[in-house]
């Protein structure tokens, strides 16, 4: 997507214009003028996360079935799935009882949790992050897949080829909607994605790259890096994230080619909601702020002003019950319809 390199804009809440070759700033007035940022955001996050693997790394999926277990609303399956060769991702399929005609699917990321994708689907943790068990009974197909080295997947990404685990992340998250797309009960125009926390800024990282994912919901997934613990990126560059953010870009905001403010315009004008609760010691409230402000305009532009929601509850990094009804309205909203 770079092989030429793109341009780098210094301010990352500056979206409505877009650098040529020479550096020069042209104001964005069109959704095809748009179209040029945005692919530049996609390339400078790829400066960072290496190059999102092409078409070519695509294996059969081959699903296989490890157990079943049958719930009041729904079956869960515990499942591994080939991304790549010689790699197979285990994940929790649920599976809504009774479904009429294809039903819309939700890609549910889990937070950094040892359990993984045991959380989101019920089965220990928090119930506060159950939401793929919570969706499956809101008859929603739902799958929680393992993000490398927690739970029960063990990868290396970087004796893989990879540069950053997130985006090993990304790859297997958009193989996990060629699942959700292969699954005859799956309406493949109906897919979404939840997460929260590790599972919040994965969400986003994904949908960025693989249209598809048709709403994002973000739960304490982010905020600006400037307002991030003051501005140290350090928790973003060890080996579960993206090192290049240490060892090329000093774990400093103004060297960094890419900004949250940007990854939630290059959402646009899919429908985004975002959980950013006043106490978050993670991610610092006006931080979110200051990132929902920015895309704003971009949606504005878009037509989609009404699709861009955040929500600010007074407590810490949670998901606390009131927020995620919300949530799942919203995603009934867009999804349901």
């Amino acid at each position: 997507m770079h092989a030429l390199q793109p341009p780098f804009y210094p301010d990352h809440t500056k979206l409505l214009i877009y650098r040529d070759a020479d550096g020069k700033e042209h104001p964005i007035r069109t959704a095809e003028e748009w179209a040029i940022r945005r692919q530049h955001i996609l390339g400078n996050m790829q400066l960072v996360m290496g190059t999102l693997p092409d078409a070519s790394r695509k294996v059969a999926l081959d699903i296989q079935v490890l157990s079943e277990e049958r719930l009041p609303a729904f079956t869960r399956q515990k499942v591994t799935f080939a991304v790549e060769k010689n790699d197979r991702v285990f994940a929790y399929l649920l599976i809504p009882h009774n479904l009429q005609g294809k039903s819309p699917a939700m890609l549910c990321l889990h937070q950094t949790t040892a359990i993984g994708k045991a959380e989101p689907a019920g089965v220990g943790g928090s119930p506060n992050l159950h939401y793929a068990a919570h969706l499956a009974e809101r008859g929603y197909v739902t799958l929680a897949p393992d993000y490398p080295n927690y739970g029960d997947y063990k990868f290396d990404p970087y004796a893989h080829g990879y540069v950053s685990a997130t985006m090993k992340g990304i790859w297997n998250h958009s193989r996990a909607v060629d699942l959700l797309q292969s699954l005859p009960e799956v309406d493949g125009e109906r897919i979404g994605v939840i997460g929260h926390s590790l599972g919040g800024h994965n969400a986003m990282f994904v949908a960025a790259f693989d249209a598809r994912l048709k709403v994002i919901v973000s739960s304490c997934g982010f905020n600006a890096f400037p307002k991030y613990y003051g501005g140290n990126l350090a928790g973003w560059s060890h080996s579960g994230y993206m090192p290049r953010i240490a060892s090329v870009y000093g774990n400093d905001p103004k060297k960094m080619p890419f900004d949250f403010p940007e990854i939630v315009a290059a959402l646009a004008p899919r429908p985004f909601f975002a959980n950013a609760p006043v106490n978050d010691s993670n991610f610092e409230v006006s931080g979110v702020k200051d990132c929902l402000t920015a895309a704003l305009p971009v949606y504005e532009l878009l037509g989609a002003r009404d699709r861009l929601r955040a929500t600010h509850p007074a407590c810490g990094h949670d998901f606390p019950a009131d927020v995620r009804q919300a949530a799942y309205a919203w995603i009934d909203k867009w999804l349901k319809q």
